[in-house]
């Protein structure tokens, strides 16, 4: 397997060599001669696919035949590992995880190499530049962290095993999503980067584009989801966001390309924020780089990082280069960026989208500074300080705020200028709306662990959440109301019910009516986070027939016990859960001792409903007794995440559709009937 996974990389840099080279030879020359040598470099592009899948088969085919002999294998499998974490074994290292990117990105160039068709042009450009990031990562995994590489010494009979975080179903499907999502983002800037070079006219290439970034914006959207319900399972404290510097590698790119997706519409309307749009692209990409660079480098330390490695510097060079170019085509190509139009009005949809990609901008800069000061700290003072959830929640809990206010005013406003008329007229009954739920939440009697009696000048988190809850409520009606008026007016035109007339709404216009059901998804999940201010936990050591009050629930400890198998040593404990006196459900908290890798893992149990999650960690056993510590955590409204992120999805889905045409009633032809005469006899 290693010769043959080794012949498949080297033939791939090959290609990708020769695709870049050649492709790049076309492009400058004109003429039939160049256009055939196009050709053969975009074929040697979509070859690239090819030798990185064989690549990719070789090293898993391995990892289940236990072939040892190969580094990589012997030091993240095991005989024993199950079959889908075998197969999750091509991403859990640095070096199976370049050729998954590396395999990802041949994906989305092979894809993009078959529709060139669409603008031969314009996809030419663009497969010299996804051409150019191949010949990167396919150096990488050749020459720097070569998966393929054999064993010295004597080799043991079973391998070093899985990381055990990474052995839970989710992170089979979780890094996947993630990597889509980053390499992903590879397309849309080769698209804005061969549009730049070639001062592309008008603006097909930014429709292009968007779909593109819908799709990966979508991937990477389920990634992050995806590591937060991980971190929640697996982790065993109790939350599912720490503002970790590999989290925040994937909510940079995620926030950059969320701004990108609303000041394209500028574009697209107006002809405004040429400039800004192509910087929004470049940055995308680029941070998704930078992302990368932090995970590999070592240089900033993470639970979720790869060990320290000396590929950091490969990163940092490309980064300098990719930022060069772009640098360079964008001074000399910037007066093909001229704004067609200018801001006319503040209160306008045009400056609605302006103060959107401000915050979303803001954020990503606090994020980013957070994430490096530790690193900042050590280069200037000699020491690192690192910071925590507090700094991040000062700018992001604000600003998460404002952008929900843009949400639910956006939509009400009209493009060029708004009159306050309109505004009030289309504003007032969502703003009495969500006024009245937060009134109603704060003269409601207080109850444990829910967000009825807030009091916001209590605690600034319940001030958070009664806004947070007050302005979903608040997009939610400007939402509703948006589907209600347009449906309204079909339903008078064709006759059909309310709800019919919506869905044909829908269908007419995909993209703005997904883009507000994710904007609803956003509001579910907000709701959701709004329910950490009323966190509660409690930690006990528990015996045969102990007791935990936590809520409303009281836990009593059945039994515990431990049992072997084949991976891994396990001990857990059994409670009973009673609520209001009556037995409700019996939770198993686990603890796990894995053989191979001789590390241990958590693996709490959480029974969840819509309003709160009863959350179990097994945290150990006192040494003293032998009996068990066992934590408890009660989380209200976690569930509303989980959910608001399937109506994200949804309406990305939905945005991608094709707009079905309006029906339109063609009158019939008046038939004119001519009277035959009538015979009269007399």
């Amino acid at each position: 397997m290693a010769f043959i996974g080794n012949f498949a990389l080297y033939l791939a840099f090959a290609l990708s060599v020769y695709s870049f080279a050649v492709g790049l030879v076309a492009l400058v020359a004109r003429g039939e001669s160049a256009a055939r040598l196009g050709e053969t470099a975009r074929r040697a592009g979509v070859a690239i696919f090819g030798a990185v899948a064989l690549a990719a088969v070789a090293l898993v085919v391995a990892a289940f035949r236990d072939d040892f002999t190969i580094a990589y294998i012997f030091h993240h499998s095991n005989r024993d590992l199950p079959s889908p974490y075998k197969f999750a074994v091509l991403w859990s290292g640095q070096e199976g995880s370049l050729l998954f990117w590396a395999l990802l990105l041949s994906g989305y160039g092979f894809v993009l190499r078959l529709r060139y068709k669409t603008d031969p042009r314009l996809f030419a450009y663009a497969s010299v530049v996804v051409a150019g990031v191949q010949v990167f990562f396919l150096a990488l995994v050749n020459f720097a962290a070569n998966p393929f590489g054999l064993l010295e010494g004597p080799l043991r009979p079973d391998g070093s095993g899985l990381n055990p975080l990474l052995q839970y179903p989710e992170m089979v499907i979780h890094p996947p999503m993630l990597y889509l999502g980053y390499v992903g983002f590879t397309v849309p800037f080769a698209f804005a980067l061969g549009a730049l070079i070639m001062k592309y006219p008008g603006e097909k290439w930014i429709h292009i584009t968007r779909r593109w970034t819908m799709v990966t914006w979508g991937f990477l959207t389920c990634g992050i989801f995806l590591g937060a319900h991980w971190a929640y399972s697996v982790l065993g404290w109790g939350g599912y966001w720490g503002w970790d510097p590999v989290e925040n590698a994937s909510l940079m790119p995620w926030l950059v390309g969320t701004a990108f997706l609303h000041s394209v519409m500028m574009q697209e309307k107006r002809g405004m924020l040429k400039v800004w749009n192509v910087w929004l692209v470049f940055a995308t990409f680029w941070l998704a780089i930078l992302g990368t660079f932090l995970t590999r480098s070592g240089i900033i330390s993470s639970v979720h990082a790869f060990a320290q490695s000396s590929i950091g510097s490969w990163f940092a060079y490309f980064l300098a280069i990719t930022f060069a170019v772009f640098i360079f085509f964008f001074v000399k190509n910037k007066d093909h960026l001229r704004s067609e139009h200018k801001l006319e009005a503040i209160v306008s949809r045009e400056s609605s989208f302006l103060f959107n990609n401000l915050l979303f901008l803001l954020l990503t800069l606090d994020v980013l500074w957070g994430t490096w000061f530790p690193k900042i700290s050590e280069l200037v003072q000699g020491n690192k300080v690192t910071v925590g959830a507090p700094f991040y929640n000062r700018v992001a809990i604000p600003v998460a705020l404002l952008l929900l206010i843009l949400t639910a005013v956006g939509p009400l406003l009209a493009w060029r200028k708004t009159s306050f008329e309109s505004l009030k007229r289309n504003f007032a009954w969502p703003t009495l709306g969500a006024v009245a739920v937060m009134a109603f939440l704060m003269i409601t009697p207080a109850s444990w662990g829910s967000p009825f009696g807030l009091r916001p000048w209590q605690d600034i988190s319940y001030f958070y959440s009664l806004m947070a809850i007050g302005l979903a409520v608040l997009v939610t009606l400007t939402v509703a109301s948006e589907f209600y008026r347009g449906g309204r007016v079909i339903s008078e035109k064709t006759g059909q019910g309310l709800f019919a007339s919506m869905v044909q709404l829908t269908h007419r216009n995909t993209r703005r009516y997904g883009g507000y059901i994710v904007h609803f998804g956003v509001v579910v999940v907000i709701i959701g986070f709004a329910g950490a201010a009323f966190n509660q936990d409690k930690e006990m050591e528990m015996n045969y027939g102990d007791k935990m009050t936590i809520g409303p629930y009281t836990l009593v400890c059945r039994s515990y016990t431990d049992e072997e198998y084949p991976n891994y040593y396990t001990q857990w404990a059994v409670l009973d859960v009673y609520k209001n006196g009556k037995q409700i459900d019996t939770l198993t908290p686990e603890r796990r001792f894995y053989k191979a890798s001789q590390q241990t893992s958590t693996l709490p149990f959480v029974r969840s409903s819509l309003s709160e999650d009863l959350y179990l960690v097994y945290e150990g056993i006192n040494q003293d007794n032998g009996h068990p510590i066992l934590k408890a955590h009660l989380n209200p409204l976690v569930m509303w995440i989980w959910l608001g992120v399937w109506i994200i999805l949804g309406g990305t889905a939905l945005a991608l559709v094709p707009n079905a045409q309006a029906a339109v009633r063609v009158p019939a032809p008046r038939l004119v009937e001519h009277a035959a005469p009538v015979a009269t006899g007399d």
